[in-house]
């Protein structure tokens, strides 16, 4: 049993330094940004092999790609989204390495087109064969980040006491009543004291929402768990589930 609290503990205190790094880089430590940077490169050449399914060096342009991504990740990360730097970086380094991909498929097929080639059909033949097999990785990578997308989010519901169950019995059954509670979200996450009153009690400012939104108190409370998932989803970096509530609510 031991051993086992030893590394949880090692693993919060690992996070919090982490985090504390982050904090001291955002005032200005150019100096241990670079540091980090170094130190987290086995991380980024390893999230980059997953998205090209191959080893990768980093004398790669994918590489250069990804260091680039994790870098922007430690200028816009901030814990109140709930994620971790890592899981934050890694979603990021994917995504940019992705749109590297596209690009470059992209630039290929361009050069297909205005080459003088005697076998032009055989070259147009294998640049529709390679948008076909872009494709398909694209919707596979796609499919990979959604799932991760959608674990995180419910790491992030555990340390609100929340779970996918919860939110499947207590989400309101009506389409209206739906999109009404994305609202009273949105309208929590838009007001700053607000947000934080969430984030740091991980419980719902019902009074101050009551005085806020054209929404009955026992509406609010019977539809609170769901509320509190929309609220996350809204402050998190959730693509994915950003669009289906943009969809709903923008309808």
């Amino acid at each position: 049993m031991r051993p086992v609290l030893s590394l949880l503990f090692m693993a919060k205190k690992r996070r919090k330094s982490l985090e504390e790094t982050v904090e001291r880089i955002h005032m200005g430590d150019s100096a241990l940004q670079e540091e980090l940077i170094d130190s987290y490169k086995p991380f980024i050449a390893k999230t980059v092999s997953t998205v090209c399914k191959r080893y990768i060096h980093e004398s790669d342009d994918e590489f250069s790609i990804g260091l680039i991504a994790f870098n922007e990740a430690i200028q816009k990360y901030s814990s109140e989204k709930g994620n971790s730097l890592l899981s934050f970086a890694e979603v990021m380094i994917k995504r940019r390495v992705i749109d590297y991909i596209r690009q470059q498929s992209r630039n290929q097929t361009i050069s297909f087109h205005i080459a003088s080639d005697p076998n032009e059909e055989e070259t147009q033949r294998s640049s529709i064969e390679d948008e076909i097999s872009l494709d398909d990785f694209k919707k596979k990578t796609e499919q990979e980040l959604r799932r991760e997308e959608i674990l995180q989010f419910k790491a992030v519901l555990k340390d609100f006491e929340l779970s996918f169950e919860d939110l499947l019995e207590q989400s309101p059954k009506h389409a209206d009543a739906r999109k009404n509670a994305m609202l009273i979200a949105k309208a929590m996450v838009e007001n700053e004291e607000l947000k934080q009153l969430l984030l740091e009690k991980r419980r719902l400012p019902i009074k101050q929402l009551e005085g806020m939104v054209d929404v009955s108190r026992k509406t609010i409370e019977r539809n609170r768990k769901y509320i509190i998932a929309i609220a996350l989803i809204l402050t998190g970096d959730y693509i994915y589930l950003k669009d289906y509530i943009k969809g709903v609510i923008e309808s």
